[in-house]
């Protein structure tokens, strides 16, 4: 089974994007990047982001956000289509980075969490062969016993 290609959805001068960015690099893990301030998103993209998040806005929305603080928005009364235009309109009030695959979604750079979104053969390698092996490249190893009997 293929892994589903992730989209991190991110903006040039954030840290946590970095970071990101560098650990999917490491662990080989492909992916495509979406800036949402060159890039604006779609309406099926932000539908699919309020769909995966458990708590709805609260998960994809800061609220820290100096245009919800200052520009007294409530995101709570707004329709979905009010809710996905005002997003459009305003990239910058989402939480960033945000990675979203075919299942699931993470927001923020949490290196436990993302580990969620290393490919599951690489995550079996890591936990039950190699875990102690400093010179294999989990990505090449063969997943049979007899081709790790020295891991």
């Amino acid at each position: 089974m293929l892994d589903s290609m992730i989209t991190i959805y991110t903006s040039p001068s954030c840290s946590s994007c970095k970071k990101v960015k560098k650990y999917f690099e490491e662990n080989k893990i492909p992916y495509k990047e979406k800036n949402i301030l060159t890039q604006p998103l779609k309406d099926e993209e932000l539908k699919e982001l309020l769909l995966k998040s458990e708590n709805g806005t609260e998960d994809i929305i800061s609220t820290r956000s100096k245009l919800i603080k200052e520009g007294n928005v409530n995101i709570d009364n707004m329709s979905i289509n009010e809710l996905i235009k005002f997003i459009k309109e305003n990239p910058s009030v989402l939480k960033r980075p945000i990675m979203v695959d075919d299942h699931k979604m993470q927001v923020g750079y949490s290196e436990d969490e993302i580990s969620a979104f290393i490919p599951r053969a690489k995550r079996y390698l890591r936990e039950n062969i190699c875990k102690n092996c400093l010179d294999c490249d989990p990505s090449n190893v063969n997943l049979t016993k007899d081709n790790n009997k020295n891991h």
